[in-house]
């Protein structure tokens, strides 16, 4: 396919060859004349052309009302050939979009990563997943040499690439501050100016921050706006929510943020969630809040990471595999 008028020769001599014989190698042959006109990068409108004009050399007396039509479908495969490139543009585009984003979502994976410490008399258990590439939720755990665990929990109300930057900015921020400043309330409003200033004010962020002392067994915590956690007791096998309020971070430059303070008692659960656990749906309807605790009782005498698993497992079949929010969950256990 060197010239125009190479094609049209070999297209009409397939032409020619079908309309006598209709046999299955002229349109084998139309078929690879197809292919390797798209190898050339030959517009359809160029095809319709070539068949009209090889068409009108094999019957010169076409009616008017045929050649009307020739006439009218050349035309549509203009507009067609015109749409056509449009779109592929696009797809590359999208093409490379996704590419962009499939290093941008390994970048956060590798910028969030934490590691489950190994505190003495503490079983941990942490299960995080996106519902797209990219998630707008984060956990984080801070442990101290004397054993205290820091433990941070957060939610981006936006997604994507700007709430992958967001929580990278906390994350890094929260690993500045020195540690005789690892109070929640502080850690809190501290991030809380971060946020105000460095955040698109569309934007903001949940968090909640608790830190465990083994020496007093006591939990403290704050919240900024987040999904309540929950506390589970043991003995009664019975969940008490877990109270705590405050404005969620970046709102204004000025927030006060309420230290709270809880014994943690041998056997007993901390449970802390993202709202993509509390807001699951079967259909359109959302999930209870004691249908989710009758779940996670379920899986509560496990060891805290097979737990967290098994309940993630659990509302992915009921979701049919298919969240539409980031799925964050921890469970911590008091063994001693």
């Amino acid at each position: 396919m060197e010239t125009i008028k190479l094609d049209l020769e070999q297209y009409r001599k397939i032409l020619k060859e079908y309309l006598l014989t209709k046999n299955e190698t002229a349109l084998y042959q139309a078929e690879q004349f197809s292919k390797l006109s798209m190898q050339h990068n030959i517009s359809p409108e160029e095809i319709v052309n070539v068949h009209i004009k090889a068409l009108k050399e094999l019957y010169p007396n076409l009616p008017k009302e045929v050649d009307d039509s020739l006439n009218f479908l050349l035309e549509a495969m203009i507009s067609y050939g015109l749409a056509y490139q449009e779109f592929q543009t696009l797809r590359e585009k999208q093409s490379e979009l996704k590419s962009e984003i499939s290093v941008a979502a390994k970048m956060q994976e590798t910028l969030l990563s934490t590691v489950k410490p190994n505190i003495k008399g503490l079983d941990i258990g942490a299960i995080s997943v996106p519902a797209n590439q990219m998630s707008g939720d984060y956990y984080h755990f801070v442990a101290d040499n004397d054993d205290t665990l820091g433990i941070a929990i957060a939610d981006v109300i936006g997604k994507g690439i700007p709430a992958a930057l967001a929580m990278s900015m906390i994350k890094y921020s929260m690993d500045s501050f020195p540690e005789n400043q690892r109070e929640p309330s502080a850690i809190l409003e501290n991030l809380n100016r971060v946020v105000e200033r460095n955040v698109d004010p569309s934007m903001f962020v949940t968090m909640f921050y608790g830190l465990y002392n083994p020496n007093t067994e006591m939990f403290s915590y704050a919240s900024a706006g987040h999904e309540p956690g929950f506390y589970y007791h043991a003995d009664k096998q019975l969940f008490e929510e877990i109270e705590a309020k405050g404005l969620v971070l970046g709102a204004t430059d000025n927030a006060v943020y309420k230290q709270f303070e809880k014994k943690i008692n041998k056997n007993d659960r901390l449970i802390l969630l993202t709202d993509g656990v509390t807001e699951c749906r079967v259909g359109d309807r959302f999930i209870e809040r004691d249908e989710i605790l009758e779940v996670i009782q379920r899986y509560i005498h496990l060891p805290a990471q097979e737990a967290v698993e098994q309940v993630y497992k659990h509302f992915e079949r009921l979701q049919e595999f298919q969240f539409r929010d980031d799925f964050t969950l921890i469970i911590i256990q008091k063994l001693v």
